[in-house]
Protein backbone atom coordinates (compact mmCIF):
# COMPACT_ATOMS: atom_id res chain seq x y z
CA UNK A 1 0.00 0.00 0.00
CA UNK A 2 2.79 2.14 1.08
CA UNK A 3 4.58 1.44 -2.21
CA UNK A 4 1.23 2.29 -4.23
CA UNK A 5 0.99 5.57 -2.51
CA UNK A 6 4.43 6.63 -3.63
CA UNK A 7 4.17 5.99 -7.07
CA UNK A 8 1.21 7.97 -7.40
CA UNK A 9 3.01 11.18 -5.18
CA UNK A 10 5.45 10.60 -8.21
CA UNK A 11 2.96 10.78 -10.43
CA UNK A 12 1.07 13.58 -9.32
CA UNK A 13 4.98 15.11 -8.73
CA UNK A 14 5.15 14.61 -12.56
CA UNK A 15 1.96 15.63 -13.63
CA UNK A 16 2.60 18.44 -11.76
CA UNK A 17 5.96 19.32 -13.80
CA UNK A 18 4.82 17.94 -16.88
CA UNK A 19 1.98 21.28 -16.42
CA UNK A 20 3.83 23.64 -15.86
CA UNK A 21 6.92 22.82 -18.78
CA UNK A 22 4.14 22.79 -21.20
CA UNK A 23 1.52 25.16 -19.96
CA UNK A 24 3.14 27.77 -18.37
CA UNK A 25 4.11 30.37 -20.57
CA UNK A 26 7.81 30.38 -21.10
CA UNK A 27 10.00 32.53 -23.90
CA UNK A 28 12.34 35.04 -25.38
CA UNK A 29 11.50 38.70 -24.55
CA UNK A 30 12.93 40.19 -27.44
CA UNK A 31 12.76 39.20 -31.09
CA UNK A 32 13.94 35.37 -32.09
CA UNK A 33 13.67 33.77 -35.18
CA UNK A 34 13.70 29.82 -35.84
CA UNK A 35 14.27 28.38 -39.21
CA UNK A 36 12.73 24.80 -39.51
CA UNK A 37 14.28 23.13 -42.59
CA UNK A 38 12.23 20.83 -44.67
CA UNK A 39 12.42 17.72 -43.51
CA UNK A 40 13.28 18.04 -40.22
CA UNK A 41 11.70 15.55 -37.26
CA UNK A 42 9.69 16.27 -34.56
CA UNK A 43 12.97 15.49 -31.84
CA UNK A 44 15.40 17.99 -33.86
CA UNK A 45 12.53 20.78 -34.05
CA UNK A 46 11.75 20.44 -30.55
CA UNK A 47 15.71 20.21 -29.82
CA UNK A 48 15.78 23.05 -32.03
CA UNK A 49 13.56 24.94 -29.68
CA UNK A 50 15.02 24.79 -26.47
CA UNK A 51 18.51 25.56 -28.17
CA UNK A 52 16.75 29.54 -28.65
CA UNK A 53 15.15 29.22 -25.50
CA UNK A 54 11.43 29.43 -27.32
CA UNK A 55 10.27 26.21 -24.97
CA UNK A 56 11.55 24.81 -21.62
CA UNK A 57 12.06 20.99 -22.47
CA UNK A 58 12.21 19.04 -25.57
CA UNK A 59 11.06 16.36 -24.24
CA UNK A 60 8.11 17.69 -23.01
CA UNK A 61 7.47 19.13 -26.86
CA UNK A 62 7.78 15.25 -27.93
CA UNK A 63 5.35 14.44 -25.18
CA UNK A 64 3.01 16.74 -26.34
CA UNK A 65 3.50 15.86 -30.35
CA UNK A 66 2.31 11.97 -29.29
CA UNK A 67 -0.82 13.69 -27.79
CA UNK A 68 -1.40 15.99 -30.80
CA UNK A 69 -0.42 14.00 -33.76
CA UNK A 70 -0.39 17.66 -35.67
CA UNK A 71 2.12 17.96 -38.69
CA UNK A 72 4.57 20.34 -37.81
CA UNK A 73 5.34 22.56 -40.95
CA UNK A 74 9.06 23.76 -42.27
CA UNK A 75 9.36 27.66 -42.16
CA UNK A 76 11.03 30.68 -40.55
CA UNK A 77 9.58 31.82 -37.44
CA UNK A 78 9.01 34.67 -34.96
CA UNK A 79 8.78 34.94 -31.36
CA UNK A 80 9.08 37.61 -28.65
CA UNK A 81 7.60 37.13 -26.30
CA UNK A 82 6.54 33.96 -23.60
CA UNK A 83 4.04 31.93 -24.57
CA UNK A 84 2.80 28.21 -23.56
CA UNK A 85 4.07 25.27 -25.33
CA UNK A 86 0.60 24.11 -26.94
CA UNK A 87 0.80 27.57 -28.26
CA UNK A 88 4.46 27.41 -29.93
CA UNK A 89 3.42 23.95 -31.33
CA UNK A 90 0.16 25.25 -32.17
CA UNK A 91 1.60 27.89 -34.36
CA UNK A 92 3.94 25.32 -35.83
CA UNK A 93 1.43 22.88 -36.93
CA UNK A 94 -0.29 25.85 -38.52
CA UNK A 95 2.72 26.74 -40.56
CA UNK A 96 2.53 30.62 -38.77
CA UNK A 97 5.59 31.23 -40.86
CA UNK A 98 7.21 34.99 -40.64
CA UNK A 99 6.92 36.76 -43.82
CA UNK A 100 7.53 40.19 -45.00
CA UNK A 101 4.91 42.27 -46.26
CA UNK A 102 5.71 44.20 -50.08
CA UNK A 103 3.12 46.65 -50.92
CA UNK A 104 3.81 47.14 -55.10
CA UNK A 105 0.93 50.42 -55.71
CA UNK A 106 -0.20 50.18 -59.57
CA UNK A 107 1.76 52.25 -61.29
CA UNK A 108 5.28 51.84 -59.66
CA UNK A 109 8.28 51.72 -61.69
CA UNK A 110 11.50 49.38 -61.30
CA UNK A 111 12.97 52.30 -59.13
CA UNK A 112 9.89 52.33 -56.80
CA UNK A 113 9.98 48.63 -56.33
CA UNK A 114 13.81 48.65 -55.44
CA UNK A 115 12.89 50.87 -53.07
CA UNK A 116 10.23 49.71 -51.68
CA UNK A 117 12.20 46.24 -51.73
CA UNK A 118 15.09 48.20 -49.43
CA UNK A 119 12.32 50.02 -47.16
CA UNK A 120 10.63 46.47 -46.07
CA UNK A 121 14.31 45.55 -45.20
CA UNK A 122 14.44 42.72 -48.24
CA UNK A 123 17.59 43.56 -49.44
CA UNK A 124 19.51 46.85 -51.06
CA UNK A 125 17.82 49.21 -54.08
CA UNK A 126 20.94 48.67 -55.56
CA UNK A 127 21.02 45.00 -55.60
CA UNK A 128 17.58 44.71 -56.56
CA UNK A 129 18.45 46.43 -59.54
CA UNK A 130 21.33 44.96 -60.89
CA UNK A 131 19.19 41.72 -60.69
CA UNK A 132 16.47 43.24 -62.49
CA UNK A 133 18.98 44.30 -65.12
CA UNK A 134 20.70 40.66 -64.91
CA UNK A 135 17.26 38.52 -65.37
CA UNK A 136 15.75 39.58 -68.36
CA UNK A 137 15.52 36.27 -69.25
CA UNK A 138 12.20 35.81 -66.96
CA UNK A 139 10.23 37.01 -69.61
CA UNK A 140 11.68 34.72 -72.27
CA UNK A 141 8.13 33.39 -72.85
CA UNK A 142 6.59 36.58 -74.20
CA UNK A 143 5.83 36.60 -77.62
CA UNK A 144 8.29 39.14 -79.63
CA UNK A 145 9.31 40.26 -76.71
CA UNK A 146 13.00 40.06 -78.56
CA UNK A 147 12.90 43.13 -80.03
CA UNK A 148 12.51 46.77 -78.88
CA UNK A 149 10.11 48.88 -80.96
CA UNK A 150 11.85 52.06 -81.24
CA UNK A 151 16.05 50.87 -80.92
CA UNK A 152 15.28 47.52 -82.61
CA UNK A 153 17.05 46.06 -79.51
CA UNK A 154 16.17 43.18 -77.19
CA UNK A 155 14.64 44.71 -74.07
CA UNK A 156 16.64 45.79 -71.18
CA UNK A 157 14.77 46.04 -67.91
CA UNK A 158 11.70 43.56 -66.30
CA UNK A 159 9.88 47.52 -66.26
CA UNK A 160 6.18 46.75 -66.59
CA UNK A 161 6.11 42.74 -65.95
CA UNK A 162 6.22 43.09 -62.02
CA UNK A 163 2.82 42.90 -61.37
CA UNK A 164 1.49 45.32 -58.84
CA UNK A 165 0.12 43.87 -55.59
CA UNK A 166 0.74 43.01 -51.80
CA UNK A 167 3.42 40.56 -51.68
CA UNK A 168 4.50 37.74 -48.45
CA UNK A 169 8.10 37.09 -49.08
CA UNK A 170 10.62 35.46 -46.25
CA UNK A 171 13.07 37.63 -44.90
CA UNK A 172 15.74 36.12 -46.67
CA UNK A 173 14.35 36.19 -49.99
CA UNK A 174 16.70 37.10 -52.59
CA UNK A 175 15.85 39.76 -55.53
CA UNK A 176 15.95 37.08 -58.16
CA UNK A 177 13.25 35.28 -56.13
CA UNK A 178 11.07 37.82 -55.52
CA UNK A 179 11.38 39.17 -59.32
CA UNK A 180 9.88 35.96 -60.19
CA UNK A 181 7.13 35.51 -58.20
CA UNK A 182 6.43 39.12 -59.38
CA UNK A 183 6.48 38.25 -62.96
CA UNK A 184 4.95 34.92 -62.45
CA UNK A 185 1.76 37.35 -61.37
CA UNK A 186 1.91 39.31 -64.06
CA UNK A 187 1.33 35.73 -66.18
CA UNK A 188 -1.29 34.52 -63.93
CA UNK A 189 -3.25 38.31 -64.31
CA UNK A 190 -2.40 38.06 -68.48
CA UNK A 191 -3.83 35.02 -68.45
CA UNK A 192 -6.91 35.96 -66.18
CA UNK A 193 -7.32 39.03 -68.63
CA UNK A 194 -6.81 36.68 -72.05
CA UNK A 195 -3.66 38.70 -73.23
CA UNK A 196 -2.58 37.60 -76.08
CA UNK A 197 -0.90 38.86 -79.59
CA UNK A 198 2.32 41.69 -78.64
CA UNK A 199 1.55 41.77 -75.17
CA UNK A 200 4.97 43.96 -74.58
CA UNK A 201 2.83 46.78 -76.88
CA UNK A 202 -0.02 45.93 -74.70
CA UNK A 203 1.73 46.53 -71.75
CA UNK A 204 3.99 49.64 -73.10
CA UNK A 205 0.42 51.46 -73.53
CA UNK A 206 -1.13 50.22 -70.29
CA UNK A 207 1.75 51.83 -68.90
CA UNK A 208 1.04 55.48 -70.61
CA UNK A 209 -2.60 54.83 -69.21
CA UNK A 210 -1.36 53.94 -65.89
CA UNK A 211 0.58 57.22 -65.88
CA UNK A 212 -1.83 59.65 -67.08
CA UNK A 213 -5.17 59.04 -65.49
CA UNK A 214 -6.43 58.09 -62.05
CA UNK A 215 -9.83 57.15 -62.69
CA UNK A 216 -10.62 53.48 -63.87
CA UNK A 217 -13.32 55.21 -66.44
CA UNK A 218 -11.37 57.25 -68.15
CA UNK A 219 -8.51 54.53 -68.71
CA UNK A 220 -10.32 53.07 -71.92
CA UNK A 221 -10.78 57.11 -73.45
CA UNK A 222 -7.03 58.11 -72.57
CA UNK A 223 -6.35 54.96 -74.50
CA UNK A 224 -8.49 55.93 -77.20
CA UNK A 225 -6.19 58.89 -77.51
CA UNK A 226 -3.08 57.28 -78.16
CA UNK A 227 -4.30 55.01 -80.64
CA UNK A 228 -6.01 57.97 -82.45
CA UNK A 229 -2.73 59.75 -83.11
CA UNK A 230 -0.72 56.79 -83.16
CA UNK A 231 -3.07 56.03 -86.74
CA UNK A 232 -2.92 59.45 -87.58
CA UNK A 233 1.55 59.90 -87.02
CA UNK A 234 0.89 62.31 -84.18
CA UNK A 235 3.91 62.56 -81.04
CA UNK A 236 2.02 60.35 -77.77
CA UNK A 237 3.25 64.21 -76.17
CA UNK A 238 3.04 62.54 -72.67
CA UNK A 239 4.96 63.78 -69.77
CA UNK A 240 5.56 60.68 -68.04
CA UNK A 241 7.54 59.41 -70.38
CA UNK A 242 9.62 62.34 -70.07
CA UNK A 243 10.02 61.85 -66.63
CA UNK A 244 10.65 58.03 -67.06
CA UNK A 245 13.80 58.93 -69.43
CA UNK A 246 15.08 61.46 -67.22
CA UNK A 247 14.98 58.64 -64.44
CA UNK A 248 16.92 56.33 -66.57
CA UNK A 249 19.22 59.07 -66.50
CA UNK A 250 19.67 59.59 -62.83
CA UNK A 251 18.85 63.46 -63.50
CA UNK A 252 15.10 63.83 -62.35
CA UNK A 253 14.93 66.54 -60.17
CA UNK A 254 11.22 65.97 -59.26
CA UNK A 255 10.10 68.88 -62.13
CA UNK A 256 10.42 68.77 -65.67
CA UNK A 257 12.64 70.85 -67.65
CA UNK A 258 12.61 72.47 -71.25
CA UNK A 259 15.75 70.61 -71.89
CA UNK A 260 14.04 66.95 -70.55
CA UNK A 261 11.64 67.84 -73.79
CA UNK A 262 14.66 68.08 -75.87
CA UNK A 263 16.14 65.41 -74.98
CA UNK A 264 17.80 62.82 -77.45
CA UNK A 265 15.52 59.59 -75.73
CA UNK A 266 13.89 57.24 -77.50
CA UNK A 267 11.79 57.98 -74.71
CA UNK A 268 11.02 61.61 -75.47
CA UNK A 269 7.65 61.47 -76.86
CA UNK A 270 7.57 65.15 -78.11
CA UNK A 271 10.44 64.38 -80.31
CA UNK A 272 9.69 60.70 -81.63
CA UNK A 273 6.57 59.57 -82.93
CA UNK A 274 5.23 55.87 -81.98
CA UNK A 275 5.29 54.26 -78.54
CA UNK A 276 8.44 54.20 -76.41
CA UNK A 277 11.01 51.39 -76.75
CA UNK A 278 9.57 49.54 -73.70
CA UNK A 279 7.06 50.30 -70.64
CA UNK A 280 7.54 53.18 -68.45
CA UNK A 281 5.81 51.53 -64.99
CA UNK A 282 4.26 48.87 -64.27
CA UNK A 283 0.26 48.76 -65.08
CA UNK A 284 -2.81 47.17 -62.92
CA UNK A 285 -5.48 45.25 -64.60
CA UNK A 286 -7.94 48.50 -65.11
CA UNK A 287 -5.20 49.91 -67.57
CA UNK A 288 -4.41 46.55 -68.82
CA UNK A 289 -8.07 46.29 -69.82
CA UNK A 290 -7.87 49.71 -71.61
CA UNK A 291 -4.58 49.25 -73.51
CA UNK A 292 -6.97 45.99 -74.82
CA UNK A 293 -9.80 47.58 -75.05
CA UNK A 294 -9.56 51.80 -76.19
CA UNK A 295 -12.61 53.54 -76.47
CA UNK A 296 -13.31 54.09 -80.04
CA UNK A 297 -13.77 58.07 -79.95
CA UNK A 298 -12.44 60.81 -82.18
CA UNK A 299 -10.61 62.52 -79.45
CA UNK A 300 -6.62 63.41 -80.04
CA UNK A 301 -6.26 65.64 -76.59
CA UNK A 302 -7.09 64.91 -72.95
CA UNK A 303 -6.13 67.43 -69.73
CA UNK A 304 -6.85 66.99 -66.47
CA UNK A 305 -9.18 69.18 -64.81
CA UNK A 306 -9.07 70.91 -61.22
CA UNK A 307 -11.17 68.04 -60.05
CA UNK A 308 -8.39 65.47 -60.95
CA UNK A 309 -10.22 64.21 -63.80
CA UNK A 310 -9.95 64.06 -67.50
CA UNK A 311 -10.81 66.90 -69.69
CA UNK A 312 -10.87 65.90 -73.75
CA UNK A 313 -11.20 67.07 -77.02
CA UNK A 314 -10.82 66.34 -80.78
CA UNK A 315 -8.89 69.62 -81.74
CA UNK A 316 -6.33 71.28 -80.76
CA UNK A 317 -7.80 74.80 -80.28
CA UNK A 318 -10.43 73.01 -78.09
CA UNK A 319 -7.66 71.25 -76.14
CA UNK A 320 -6.03 74.60 -75.82
CA UNK A 321 -9.35 76.21 -74.16
CA UNK A 322 -9.81 73.20 -71.75
CA UNK A 323 -5.84 73.80 -70.92
CA UNK A 324 -6.34 77.58 -70.39
CA UNK A 325 -9.25 76.81 -68.32
CA UNK A 326 -7.16 74.26 -66.43
CA UNK A 327 -4.51 77.24 -65.22
CA UNK A 328 -7.14 79.66 -64.39
CA UNK A 329 -8.28 76.96 -62.03
CA UNK A 330 -4.93 76.32 -60.57
CA UNK A 331 -3.91 79.91 -60.16
CA UNK A 332 -7.20 80.91 -58.24
CA UNK A 333 -6.62 77.79 -55.95
CA UNK A 334 -3.03 79.25 -54.80
CA UNK A 335 -2.79 81.22 -51.73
Amino acid sequence: MKFLGTLLLLALIAAGIAGYVIYVPFGPQTETFVDIAPGTGTPAIAAQLQKNGIIRNRYAFDFLHLRKHGTLKAGEYRFDHAAPMTEVYARIVRGDVYTVSLKIPEGYNIFDIAQAVADAGLGSRDAFLAAERQHIELIDWLPQSGVSLQTGAPPSSLEGFLFPDTYSFSRHATPVQILTVMVHRFRRAAAELGLSGDIRQTVIMASLVEKEVNQDSERPLVAGVFVNRLAQGMPLATDPTIIYAALLNGRWTGVIHASDLQADSPYNTYKHSGLPPGPICNPGMASLRAAMAPAKTDYLYFVSDAAGHSRFSTDLKEHAAQVQAYRKAQKAQTP
